[in-house]
C-alpha cells in the first residue's frame, strides 16, 4: 500500500511540525490563563506524556514491526473488535484534522485576507495537500525537510529582533504560587505532547527503524525546547497582558522596529506558521486516508485522497459557528478528556496492555502442551 520509505530522521522533523506547528502561535496565550508567569515551565512538565507516547508505539512496532496501528490492532483484538477499534481511532483523527483546517481557515482570514470566504482558504490547503499526499510519504517527508531549516530560521530571527524589547523583570517572582499553575499550564499542552502518538503510523517505514526511538525523543526535546523559549520570549515582552493576546508571537512581532527600516514583521511568523501548518496538516491527512484504507483493507489509499478531503472539507467549515464558540469548545475540552489523549496515549496503551496479555496467554497455553 505504502511503498515509500523514510529515515528515522525525516520521521523527527516530521513529527516535530505534525505537533508544533499549529501550537507556536497559539500556546502561550493558553498556557498562561492557567500558569501565569510560570508558563516556561508548562512544557517541561508536559514532555513525559511526549516521551510515553513514542515509547508505547516503538514497543508496539517492535511486536507487530511491518504492521501500523490499524493492522496490529485486528491481530491483537481479533477481527470485530480491532475494526471497532479501528473505527473510533479514524473518527477522532478525522474529528482532529477537521479542527485543525477549521483554525488555519479562521486564523488567515481573520488576520489578513477578511474578505476572502473561508472556503476557499481552506480548500486551497486541501488541494495542496492533496497534491503532496499523491506522492506519498517520501514525498511529505522531503517536503518537512526543506521546511525545517526556513522554518527554524524565520523562528530564530524572530526571537532574536525581539530581544531588545524583553523585560526579564515580567516572568518574576517563579513559581510563586508553588508547582499548581504550572501543572495545571502542562495539562492544557498534553493535548499537543499527546500527538506524538500518531508515530505509530510512521514506524514500520523507516529505513533504520532501530534508531526511531532514539529520533522521536530527540523531537519531543526540541519540540519542549522549542516551546520553552517561545513562552519565555511571549512573557518577557507581554507579562502580565499575554491572556489579551490570542496570538503572541504575532502581537510580539508587530512590535518589532529597527531604525524605522525593518518594522511589521508578522507576515514573516504568518509564513513560517503557514509553512509549518502545511506540513502538520500533510501529516494528519495522510495517516487519515492510509488508516481508513487499511480499515477497509484496499490496495492503495491514493484512492481515498480526494474524498476524504472533501469529507473533511465539509466538517471543517462546520466545526465551529465563530472564534468564540471554539474557545469556548477548547477550554471546555482542555479541563476534561482530550481527544489527542485517547488516540495518542489511551488506545495504544490498551493495545500494548492486550498485547503482552495475549503474548504471555499463547506462551502459557504452548508450555502446557509440552
Amino acid at each position: 500500500m505504502e511503498k515509500g520509505k523514510i529515515s528515522a530522521l525525516q520521521m523527527g522533523i516530521l513529527m516535530y511540525h505534525a505537533i508544533l506547528a499549529t501550537g507556536i502561535l497559539f500556546i502561550p496565550a493558553s498556557v498562561f490563563e492557567a500558569a501565569k508567569q510560570d508558563l516556561w515551565i508548562s512544557p517541561i512538565l508536559a514532555s513525559p506524556l511526549g516521551v510515553l507516547s513514542i515509547y508505547i508505539a516503538y514497543r508496539l512496532n517492535k511486536l507487530y514491526p511491518e504492521a501500523t496501528i490499524m493492522q496490529y490492532s485486528e491481530h491483537i483484538l481479533g477481527t470485530f473488535l480491532g475494526k471497532v477499534l479501528g473505527l473510533v481511532l479514524l473518527i477522532l483523527l478525522v474529528t482532529s484534522l477537521s479542527v485543525m483546517f477549521w483554525q488555519y481557515g479562521e486564523f488567515v482570514v481573520s488576520e489578513f485576507l477578511p474578505h476572502t470566504p473561508k472556503v476557499v482558504i481552506i480548500g486551497m490547503m486541501l488541494l495542496l495537500c492533496a497534491f503532496a499526499l499523491h506522492g506519498g510519504l517520501e514525498v511529505i517527508s522531503r517536503l518537512s525537510g526543506m521546511v525545517f531549516p526556513v522554518f527554524f530560521f524565520l523562528f530564530l530571527v524572530i526571537i532574536i529582533l525581539l530581544l531588545p524589547d524583553v523585560d526579564m523583570k515580567r516572568m518574576l517572582p517563579v513559581m510563586e504560587n508553588g508547582w499548581m499553575p504550572a501543572l495545571k499550564g502542562s495539562w492544557v499542552l498534553y493535548t499537543w505532547f499527546a500527538q506524538f502518538g500518531i508515530v505509530y503510523f510512521f514506524l514500520p517505514f523507516l529505513t533504520d527503524r532501530q534508531k526511531g526511538m532514539k529520533f522521536g525523543m530527540l523531537s519531543v526535546f526540541v519540540v519542549t525546547l522549542t516551546l520553552v523559549v517561545t513562552n519565555l520570549i511571549v512573557i518577557w515582552v507581554f507579562g502580565d497582558v499575554t491572556a489579551n493576546f490570542n496570538a503572541p508571537l504575532m502581537s510580539a512581532s508587530r512590535y518589532i522596529s529597527i531604525a524605522e527600516f525593518l518594522s511589521h514583521l508578522e507576515s514573516l511568523v504568518m509564513a513560517l506558521w503557514i509553512a509549518g501548518t502545511f506540513i502538520k496538516l500533510c501529516a494528519f491527512y495522510y495517516i487519515v486516508v492510509l488508516g481508513t484504507a487499511q480499515w477497509l483493507n484496499l490496495s492503495s489509499y491514493r484512492l481515498l485522497i480526494l474524498p476524504m478531503g472533501f469529507l473533511v472539507g465539509v466538517f471543517a467549515m462546520q466545526a465551529f459557528l465563530n472564534s468564540a464558540e471554539a474557545a469556548e469548545h477548547f477550554e471546555v475540552v482542555s479541563r476534561g478528556v482530550m481527544d489527542t489523549l485517547v488516540y495518542g496515549v489511551a488506545i495504544p496503551v490498551f493495545l500494548l496492555c492486550a498485547a503482552y496479555i495475549r503474548t504471555t496467554f499463547f506462551k502459557r497455553k504452548g508450555a502446557s502442551k509440552k
